[in-house]
């Protein structure tokens, strides 16, 4: 694997990412690089594995190159898993991160203290033309707070409080948030793989 197209449009993950692959000599490329059009990819899975498979799967089909591609969201055990795969538009469109965590805190308003576990995940899905798909996860487990604090970060960052700590994401740095994310977590698994399958870091 001599390069690899991350499937976005987002240049804070494609750096994050280039980080990773030019150790091992991989060179990344992102959709805003590439000349084709690449058509609209529908997630029509109900799991972020299906979800981030999905993606993966039919734009390495279109392109006959390995592409990498992610989908995350928050999962809040007292709602029963939402938002979920909806976490982007869990308020409804045009979608808005306010009137999402809103959303969340009115469905949690009777909701104890103990019973407020929720988990950030993220999972990378690796689609290499002639193999089997691969998949890496990472989480970042936490509770939901009563009200929303901090103004770093975005999306459910100002409810989340992330175990070990009595600050939400968005009252952390970038530097202490990208130390803990679910991201973060999902990547070094995936650099696990990387080492083991190219022969790197012995």
């Amino acid at each position: 694997m001599k390069e690899i197209l991350i499937a976005t449009k987002n240049s804070g993950k494609v750096r994050e990412f280039n980080e990773l692959f030019k150790a091992y000599g991989i060179t990344v490329t992102s959709l805003v690089d590439i000349q084709q059009d690449v058509p609209d990819i529908q997630e029509t899975g109900s799991t972020f594995h299906e979800n981030a498979g999905i993606k993966a799967e039919q734009i390495k089909k279109f392109l006959n190159k390995p592409v990498l591609a992610d989908d995350s969201g928050l999962v809040i055990d007292a709602l029963y898993g939402e938002p979920g795969i909806y976490s982007a538009r869990y308020a409804g469109e045009p979608k808005s991160d306010k009137q999402n965590y809103e959303k969340v805190l009115d469905k949690m308003q009777d909701v104890h203290e103990q019973h407020r576990i929720a988990h950030f995940i993220c999972v990378l899905a690796l689609a290499i033309p002639g193999e089997d798909t691969l998949f890496k996860e990472g989480r970042c487990s936490g509770k939901i707070a009563h009200r929303p604090r901090g103004i770093n970060g975005f999306g459910y960052d100002p409810i989340f409080i992330p175990d070990g700590y009595s600050k939400t994401m968005a009252e952390l740095t970038e530097q202490e948030k990208n130390k803990i994310s679910h991201r973060y977590h999902a990547i070094i698994q995936l650099k696990k793989w990387l080492d083991a399958t190219l022969n790197k870091g012995e």
